[in-house]
């Protein structure tokens, strides 16, 4: 009889402490049990499941694999050539950003923030126009250029959180907003003309590879740190399954979703002037290109590393399994129209699958 009721202690304490925490856990009825103690214990997971968590994990970064031996098969003499990874690694330091923006936002339960690229594009119009246009140290206009970013995050959120306006309403009108305004202040053309000391803060190479690459590293693996180890990490994932259990918790969810979308200007604001200082200038019609690629490789990082949970190390493995497959298809001779049928595929597919990965957790 003591063993019994310590046995239904221990459940109902561990039950407590689930809720209190706004986490959602099945108990295993099928538990073994110290016969001593009278404590429950998990069963060791089996061969069969471990496979099946490997696989789970790493069958995207399988298929990236696969898909770089055909194309080498396809075309050695194209393919296998060092610039054709150093193009693949060096190219994306603007999307690396923008998806990292967009995760703060969505690991919060904001999963529609339409103007993410638009908000980088501006910070990025905005930099070379005070430089080019208006005669202003590049520095200062950089600081100003972060700025604008934050400033117009700080907006989307007091929108979204304070007057609970609809998140795809907000982010959708600010995202055409921000584009008309960013043509406005280029005159409809590419703005140039930065100094090649500036643009030494992102090409300076590394290993073979602009420092912007290595950027790119330090802020996906401060990102993953945050979330695995951190308190605000952890606040942001309950905030982001639940809003009302996170509440009851006392966790403060309005600020921390508001401190989302700042963060996502920020980011937005830093990795344009890194693009700009790379580039020397900014064309603001090339906003819209960046939309589809950065949904595609988020959604995409749900199916590796942490399968059904977005997460940073999944999303930066997305990001060159997407370059990588349309570099490739490219070199294989297809024209420019494989780029948004690429993309778009593979949002399509990426999405089902974080659907269905989704469901699998819950």
């Amino acid at each position: 009889m003591d063993a019994a009721r310590q046995h239904d202690q221990n459940i109902e304490h561990d039950v407590s402490q689930d809720v209190s925490q706004g986490i959602s856990q099945g108990v295993d009825q099928g538990a073994s049990h110290d016969a001593d103690r009278g404590v429950p214990r998990r069963p060791v997971p089996g061969l069969a499941s471990r496979v099946r968590t490997v696989s789970a994990r790493y069958a995207v970064i399988a298929v990236w694999a696969a898909m770089i031996a055909v194309y080498a098969a396809a075309e050695p003499g194209l393919f296998l050539r060092t610039p054709t990874f150093q193009t693949i690694f060096s190219s994306q330091q603007p999307l690396v950003f923008l998806t990292m923006a967009l995760l703060c936002t969505i690991c919060v339960g904001e999963f529609v923030d339409l103007s993410v690229p638009a908000v980088f594009s501006f910070s990025a119009t905005l930099l070379p126009v005070l430089v080019v246009d208006h005669g202003w140290a590049v520095w200062p206009a950089a600081a100003v250029a972060v700025l604008a970013g934050v400033a117009i995050g700080a907006v989307n959120g007091l929108l979204v959180v304070v007057a609970e306006v609809n998140t795809i309403v907000v982010t959708l009108g600010m995202s055409t907003l921000l584009g008309g305004i960013s043509l406005w202040m280029s005159h409809l053309n590419s703005v140039s003309g930065l100094s090649a000391g500036f643009g030494r803060i992102a090409l300076y190479e590394v290993g073979g590879l602009p420092v912007s690459f290595y950027y790119g590293l330090v802020l996906v693996a401060g990102f993953a740190y945050l979330l695995a180890f951190s308190p605000l990490g952890r606040h942001m994932r309950f905030v982001g399954a639940s809003r009302e259990v996170s509440r009851l918790s006392g966790v403060r969810v309005d600020r921390i979703r508001f401190g989302s979308f700042v963060a996502a200007g920020l980011l937005c604001g830093v990795g344009a002037v890194i693009a700009v200082a790379a580039l020397g200038g900014y064309n603001p019609t090339t906003a819209d290109s960046y939309l589809l690629p950065t949904f595609a490789a988020v959604f995409l990082g749900t199916a590796i590393i942490e399968p059904g949970t977005f997460n940073p190390v999944g999303t930066l493995i997305g990001i060159y399994f997407l370059e990588t497959g349309i570099l490739g298809l490219q070199l294989l001779g297809l024209q420019a129209w494989v780029s948004p049928v690429f993309y778009g595929g593979v949002l399509v597919v990426a999405v089902t699958l974080s659907t269905l990965l989704r469901r699998r957790r819950r």
